[in-house]
């Protein structure tokens, strides 16, 4: 996306560079990463079908790939991400690629995983459809990223820190998708039988710098496109990390951390699939159903 883009909201240039310097560490910081992991897997494991060709897109390590390896009869998985040195570390097959560019042709894909990695791309949409387009027919997508709820804390502690000593405040935590965007973009993706659901997982750290080297750690530190180019001045860092205990801190000292997680699972359209019903095609009642009675509503 053009760097004068009105759409364009993360510095992706800025987040490989983030993600290449982190990639050595990333086991030492994929605790959220692997609740994904384990999550998708359990998802999929329901699933009674085979997935002969998966593709792990924005694999990171390699995490997701390792649990679902041979699940639901997932054969060959590929592992794309745009970091070389975190898809040196993925097993099997590995393919440097852009989230936002996939290079799969049409129609050659069963199953399409994605752990952590959408929620960080500026066109989302747009990526949704390319999705869509590389699944074969009833292929599966199954993606999980990070919800508008998360951290929270951390944004509110910067805003009142830059509105206390700067007199404004500057973008510092990525505005993430909600549950009710997502449903509508799968759908005007082109997906069939979407469904997004939600987790709130609160993590407690020592104090805001331990989180603050958390993130750093993931690869995952402020890469939005608007923010300030300064470097953040100590009074202004050591006045947020006040407010953060201040407005958050927990009885036992540590402070508390929120991350949402929405699971996104949708189907490449194919006939074979469970159709809806016609408007006014019931052949029974609700209300039998229910055993209630069935009233009119008052004009």
């Amino acid at each position: 996306m053009p760097s004068d883009s009105p759409d364009r909201v993360f510095d992706r240039d800025l987040l490989l560079h983030r993600r290449e310097r982190a990639a050595a560490g990333l086991r030492e910081h994929d605790f959220l990463l692997e609740r994904v992991a384990d999550d998708l897997a359990e998802r999929l494991a329901l699933i009674r079908r085979s997935f002969p060709l998966a593709v792990n897109l924005g694999a990171h390590h390699g995490l997701v790939s390792g649990r679902i390896a041979g699940i639901a009869g997932v054969e060959r998985i590929v592992n794309t991400d745009r970091s070389v040195r975190a898809v040196e570390q993925c097993p099997g097959l590995r393919v440097v690629a852009d989230e936002e560019a996939l290079p799969f042709k049409d129609g050659a894909i069963d199953l399409v995983v994605s752990g952590l990695s959408l929620h960080l791309v500026n066109d989302l949409p747009g990526t949704l459809v390319q999705i869509r387009r590389a699944l074969r027919p009833d292929g599966l997508l199954l993606a999980s990223l990070l919800g508008g709820e998360t951290l929270k804390e951390l944004r509110q502690a910067w805003l009142l820190a830059e509105a206390e000593i700067s007199g404004g405040a500057s973008p510092r935590v990525a505005p993430f998708a909600d549950v009710r965007a997502l449903g509508s973009l799968l759908q005007r993706a082109g997906f069939t039988l979407p469904v997004v659901d939600t987790e709130i997982v609160t993590v407690t750290y020592k104090d805001p710098f331990a989180l603050k080297r958390e993130l750093k750690g993931m690869g995952a530190s402020n890469m939005l496109d608007a923010r300030r180019r300064q470097p953040v001045t100590r009074a202004l860092l050591m006045r947020a990390a006040e407010i953060y205990v201040q407005q958050f801190g927990m009885s036992n000292g540590r402070i508390p951390a929120t991350f949402e997680i929405l699971t996104l699972t949708a189907w490449a359209p194919d006939p074979s699939q469970q159709q809806p019903l016609r408007p006014g095609s019931a052949t029974a009642r609700l209300a039998d159903a229910l055993g209630s009675k069935e009233r009119k509503l008052p004009e």
